[in-house]
């Protein structure tokens, strides 16, 4: 959200060859792999906290846990617990503990370490680091090829988040890409993206040293139990049944990987996840086999990767149909012709791959499939995992769609959240609590998943939204919003108006973009700030989550859970933080108190609502009403010209302060006015019912007419707010910050009283921070940045926006950065980009530079806010 700165018995023991306990085979490998040199995780580093939980947080060691699935992820896991004290960790699989019969059994093992999500980049440099410990990774390196110049783009755009992220990285040109594949037609590659430290990971190898890691420390691995119930009392977890036996338990981990939707629906919760297949073939032996290692392949451009077998060579396609898999009707170990996982191959829809693979590497033209199967992986809505307790089972933790790239790094993160009540990286968008309930039904489950198996080499841009099933979620006022000309992007399911096509012929004054951040953008856009700047403008705040809190000990429970001072007088709005118990920002708040012992909360995400619902006392009632409720922002200068004249009450300044709230009406419209603005101006929020919504679009509508108003979307509204210094959580500050780093102290009140993540605060006081979220202007009134970029400190030339493909050249290997932009966009007010981005701590002045593609911008550290400092007009 933006927010403003104001202030049972055991079963039988298995047989030998199918268990493992307190004697570990002797640990061995015939590889050396070369170890990863240590490189930070990305800049600016800050020593990770520990967490610091509460009694009501930190989990007893001795406490059962029982882990379902003796996959890579399983076993992993049992290893981080262990390793943690964990003293009774047992770990359930239905195959053979050696090769159990999920992904973990066939996976190809390639660990690819760029991606545009930080928190994925870095889940797979904690499973390199972890494998390579127990030494069974091999860092060949990777390539990513380009023969097109769509994707030689992309390649730039990957290696600044490589830069970003802490991962080395070098574009390289056709010839040295046939130097690390020699097998490659150099003809048709434009160039490359090399990633030393990116290599293979030998899953089941893996497995078998962290199991008996586990095993030496207490854990109790049991192949063939089957799970067939989980028990549960009273909304907590008790155990888990087999077809061996019982197995009692106050957690259970749901490690299944595909199986996963079964083991949640024993469980009474949604796993919206789903199974597909992926084809893996492998070439008969090459008639001249390369020397030495290859780096694993990557392209994209015909949906490929490529790895070494030997003398051969292993392909994987996800250019192939769209295989659905229902896990319930995959057959037992014992009855599956290979593994349950590994399914026919279906040679039709693998030909166009083959031929695509021969075209990029000539030499297999002398060879052919010798052997071919249909993998079955797990695939999520949104491409990311599924990891911790599931809202409204207490001790029911999930570490599903995990695979083996971000294997290792996932179960450290899940262990440190089971023991320490947070992990030490931000999971917010890997949290199984971030789906809204519109977003859990099988068929959206099965649709989105689909999708992102077709994308998953895809070039997709930051904004592009997926494309069904929309719309999904519409606010009241959408059939006016289409009559307008809205363009649509899609966030929660929401349809969110970006800009409209009625406000066309506003003036504007905005210079032309480059092809990429072009996308999704119009200067519409700039239209509707300088009429939000200049008259008045409706904005849709629908998609902003709204809380009901009430009941005896309201106050109190909120004061708990919060950071700013909420005892206040009726009708007070107040800014505030949840923290963990590690003092990182879980989310921010807008708290209006509308009665003694009620409250409206604005809040961001379910994940919210499940950390309130799980803390709250029986007496305080908390209802999510977004669905049942609409919201219009209405601001500019004339905000009180358009309002003021459709209520008999008084909205005049002093009646109706900043930060003030009441329930009044408009026109005929009961509402719920809040005088807050995310655009540094003038105006209020207005809440009322769905219902009468679509009446309160038209009073404002058809009253502003003579004022000039306008409707305005997300596209303006995030050019205000970026000039106002709001900070967008989940984008700019997650838990990993604190609110002193991320210039959010003013919310805190240490002097209130007791509230979660108050104690860990003492230990980062004001002035002791090593990293801040800075504010950057560019210096070319041209240039834009979107997020993710590589900051470096300091002033070289820069050579403008990209211009295209064609342009992009090739680079010397990536520099490190110092920090990250967060979030970007044009300050149409100001007349250049705005980016914040983490970086340590620099005064006002201070040049830094800004990598765009194979570019690099010039940029400013700024005094914030860049916008009316004196908040005059916000109170005028």
């Amino acid at each position: 959200m933006l927010r403003p700165p104001e202030g049972l018995p055991e079963g039988p023991e298995p047989s030998s060859e199918e268990s493992e306990g307190s004697e570990p085979s002797p640990e061995g490998s015939e590889r050396s792999p070369e170890a990863s040199p240590e490189r930070p995780e990305g800049p600016p580093a800050r020593p990770e906290r520990p967490g610091a939980p509460g009694a009501a947080e930190r989990a007893p060691r001795n406490a059962p846990v029982v882990i379902i699935g003796a996959g890579i992820v399983g076993c992993a896991l049992a290893d981080q617990l262990t390793a943690r004290g964990w003293s009774d960790v047992t770990v359930l699989d239905q195959g053979p503990l050696t090769a159990p019969g999920g992904s973990t059994s066939h996976a190809p093992g390639l660990v690819f370490q760029i991606n545009p999500s930080r928190t994925m980049a870095r889940l797979a440099r904690r499973t390199v680091a972890e494998l390579t410990g127990v030494g069974a990774f091999d860092r060949v390196g990777g390539l990513e090829v380009a023969t097109t110049g769509a994707r030689l783009a992309e390649l730039h755009r990957r290696a600044g988040l490589a830069a970003s992220w802490g991962i080395r990285a070098e574009i390289v040109a056709p010839a040295r890409c046939a130097e690390l594949w020699p097998l490659l037609d150099e003809g048709l590659v434009l160039g490359g993206l090399h990633t030393p430290d990116d290599g293979l990971a030998h899953a089941l190898d893996a497995s078998r040293r962290l199991r008996e890691r586990a095993a030496a420390r207490g854990a109790r691995f049991l192949g063939r139990h089957t799970v067939t119930a989980v028990e549960r009392d009273h909304g907590r977890v008790t155990g888990v049944i087999t077809d061996r036996g019982g197995f009692p338990a106050d957690r259970i981990v749901s490690a299944a990987g595909f199986w996963g939707p079964l083991i949640g629906a024993m469980a009474g919760v949604d796993v919206p996840l789903l199974p597909l297949a992926h084809q893996y073939a492998r070439t008969g032996p090459l008639a001249a086999p390369p020397a030495g290692r290859l780096p694993i392949l990557r392209h994209q451009d015909r949906d490929l990767y490529f790895r070494q077998h030997g003398d051969r060579i292993g392909i994987g396609s996800y250019a192939h149909r769209v295989i659905p898999v229902d896990p319930a009707a995959l057959p037992a170990y014992d009855e599956a012709p290979v593994m349950p996982s590994w399914l026919d191959f279906t040679p039709d829809d693998y030909a166009p791959s083959w031929a695509d693979a021969v075209r990029l590497l000539p030499a297999l033209a002398d060879t052919a499939v010798d052997e071919g199967f249909n993998g079955v992986f797990s695939f999520t809505p949104d491409g990311m995992p599924l990891l911790g307790e599931a809202p409204g089972l207490r001790g029911f933790w999930l570490a599903e769609a995990v695979w083996v790239t971000h294997s290792a790094g996932a179960a450290r993160a899940v262990a440190e959240w089971m023991t320490d009540g947070r992990p030490s990286i931000d999971l917010h968008d890997c949290d199984i609590a971030r789906f809204e309930d519109s977003q859990r039904s099988p068929a959206y489950t099965a649709e989105r998943s689909a999708r992102n198996f077709i994308e998953v080499y895809d070039v997709v841009h930051p904004l592009q939204p997926p494309e069904q099933p929309r719309p999904l979620r519409v606010s009241p006022f959408h059939a006016r919003q289409r009559e307008l000309g809205a363009f649509f992007l899609e966030g929660g399911g929401w349809e969110r108006p970006h800009w409209y096509e009625a406000n066309a012929g506003l003036p504007a004054e905005v210079p032309a973009r480059d092809a990429w951040s072009a996308r999704f953008w119009s200067p519409i856009a700039a239209a509707e700030a300088r009429a939000t700047r200049e008259r008045v403008a409706l904005y849709d705040m629908t998609p902003l989550r709204r809380l009901e809190v009430e009941g005896p000990g309201a106050l109190d429970f909120l004061q708990r859970m919060t950071t700013n001072q909420l005892a206040r007088r009726v009708g007070s709005v107040t800014y505030t933080l949840l923290l963990d118990h590690g003092g990182g920002i879980r989310s921010d708040l807008t708290v209006a108190r509308l009665g003694e012992q009620r409250f409206q909360v604005g809040a961001n995400s379910p994940a919210d609502l499940h950390w309130l619902l799980r803390h709250a006392p029986a007496t305080v009632r908390i209802r999510d009403v977004t669905a049942g409720t609409c919201c219009i922002g209405v601001w500019g200068p004339l905000a009180r010209d358009l309002v003021q004249p459709l209520t008999r009450d008084d909205f005049s300044h002093r009646a109706f302060g900043y930060f003030r709230a009441r329930e009044t009406c408009i026109g005929h419209v009961p509402v719920t006015a809040l005088r807050l603005s995310y655009v540094g101006e003038l105006g209020w929020e207005l809440y009322t019912t769905a219902d009468l919504g679509l009446r309160l679009w038209d009073t404002l509508w058809e009253a502003g007419a003579a004022l000039g108003v306008v409707a305005a979307g997300r596209s303006a509204f995030d050019s205000l707010r970026l000039e106002k210094g709001y900070r967008s959580w989940g984008r700019d500050m997650t838990a990993e910050d604190t609110p002193y780093e991320a210039g959010l102290g003013f919310a805190v009140r240490l002097d209130k009283g007791d509230f979660t993540g108050r104690d860990a605060l003492g230990a980062h006081p004001p002035g002791t921070e090593t990293r801040r979220l800075a504010c950057l202007t560019l210096d070319d009134p041209a240039a834009v940045v979107l997020g993710g970029e590589p900051v470096r400190i300091g002033r070289t030339e820069g050579t403008g926006p990209a211009e295209g493909a064609g342009l992009m050249e090739v680079t010397a290997p990536t520099e490190r950065a110092d920090g990250h932009v967060t979030s970007a966009g044009y300050g149409y007010t100001i007349g250049r980009c705005v980016a914040y981005a983490w970086l340590p701590p620099l005064p006002a002045g201070t040049a830094v530079r800004i990598g765009y593609f194979d570019r690099t911008h010039a940029a400013t550290v700024a005094e914030e806010p860049l916008y009316d400092p004196e908040m005059t007009r916000i109170r005028s």
